[in-house]
């Protein structure tokens, strides 16, 4: 992996903007030729349709979207959101309408569905849909009382953008909603593309994946009550509110800007495999890159291998635990650490054992790691103690110094930072 300079979608559009407004009633359409667009309260984000011309395509032809952008008066689009993203339009005939089933649905110039929200539940008519004013593009009924409260929001359907106020996790009660950024394919192609950012719901503690298809590529590591364990950055985000809900119905995490509104940040999940922050003010408008990652080595899935840990001060950056060898030597000399280590002595299980104290480390990961909510760090360490399997322990909130957290397998993709 290597950093890159941050990418700007810059495609084909075709606007020639005649009258906007924010809604959408179920007696109206919207469509490419009529050149309308719905504009969000404040003049943020727009919707409408936009082309590309996927070059590498086979036939070169054009490929229309619905999808929502930063309003701005230039053409230069920034993309936070693509309802077709995987079934384009492939001329310039398609429709927006509610239909009689209280959908939003897509229609090609022979009126075939090629995208619709797929709403399955019961909705007092007439549905309206409305473009928030924080990026939502929601569907209401009419007799909903709670402003908050939709048939169906695009919320719910990230693309490659993380925006305030949006969720990325899943739900976990009810029908399941898998709430994932995926990355474009290229810079002008909107279609799924190979990178993802994923929340791991398996163990008892939650963690983000960067994956490259299905293969791993970096950890988060979890939630420790302020920030992510393996994002030490993000205590120094001070404009930006970070929060992680873990509750019976849902799991998952999202951020609120923390200003008068003059900064606005977005998470981007970009097609060259790096998760970025990007942030810009109403004043300047050019792009900055806030934070990316992977931002070096050791930041790569298990790049070191059981019971190590990456330290980039050090050379070579891969470390064995005190008190463990490296499994394959000729490897590690070879800088080839990904057999990892293994331990110089066996443990009695009894007297003469103890534990080694590593500070400013990203904990192990946690698919495998048992979860005391309950007791303290020096409950947590005798209880280590009474199980012979027991390979580490560490707190589970770092704010309150509770909970214990217990690893009774392989130590894998630790690194440690600076103080």
């Amino acid at each position: 992996f290597y950093h890159s300079c941050t990418i700007f979608f810059f495609v084909s559009l075709q606007f020639h903007h005649v009258f906007s407004t924010n809604t959408l009633s179920s007696n109206e359409t919207l469509t490419i030729s009529s050149n309308r667009t719905l504009v969000s309260p404040g003049d943020v984000f727009e919707l409408g349709f936009f082309k590309t011309t996927t070059r590498n395509s086979q036939d070169g032809a054009d490929r229309w979207y619905l999808g929502i952008w930063y309003k701005t008066t230039s053409d230069q689009r920034t993309y936070v959101w693509v309802a077709n993203r995987d079934n384009p339009l492939h001329n310039s005939t398609g429709t927006l309408k509610i239909s009689h089933s209280s959908n939003l649905v897509l229609l090609d110039q022979s009126d075939t569905p090629v995208w619709s929200t797929n709403f399955t539940g019961v909705a007092h008519l007439p549905v309206t849909a409305e473009l928030l004013a924080n990026g939502n593009f929601v569907l209401r009924d009419s007799k909903t009382k709670d402003l908050n409260r939709f048939v169906w929001q695009s919320f719910d359907f990230p693309v490659d953008t993380l925006l305030p106020e949006m969720k990325l996790g899943r739900n976990l009660i009810g029908p399941e909603k898998e709430k994932i950024l995926t990355s474009w394919k290229s810079p002008t192609d909107p279609s799924s593309g190979d990178y993802s950012f994923i929340l791991e719901t398996e163990g008892f503690l939650h963690e983000f994946y960067l994956l490259n298809n299905e293969f791993k590529v970096y950890r988060t590591g979890p939630w420790n009550g302020a920030r992510f364990n393996g994002i030490p950055k993000m205590q120094n985000w001070g404009y930006i509110v970070n929060n992680f809900i873990d509750e019976e119905e849902e799991v998952g995490y999202s951020f609120q800007v923390n200003n008068n509104h003059n900064i606005h940040s977005r998470f981007r999940m970009s097609y060259t495999g790096y998760l970025q922050v990007i942030t810009w003010t109403n004043t300047v408008p050019q792009r900055n890159m806030f934070w990316s990652f992977p931002e070096d080595t050791c930041d790569l899935y298990i790049v070191c291998g059981p019971y190590a840990y990456c330290d980039m001060h050090t050379t070579p950056t891969c470390n064995c635990i005190k008190g463990f060898v490296p499994k394959n030597a000729r490897a590690w000399e070879l800088r080839d650490a990904s057999s990892g280590c293994v331990r110089s002595k066996r443990l009695s299980c009894g007297e003469g054992d103890g534990f080694l104290r590593m500070s400013q480390m990203k904990l192990p990961e946690t698919s495998e790691a048992v979860v005391d909510e309950v007791i303290e760090l020096k409950e947590c360490r005798e209880k280590c103690v009474r199980d012979c399997n027991c390979t580490g322990y560490a707190n589970m909130d770092n704010m309150n110094g509770s909970g214990c957290v217990m690893w009774t397998g392989e130590l894998l993709d630790m690194r440690k930072y600076d103080a």
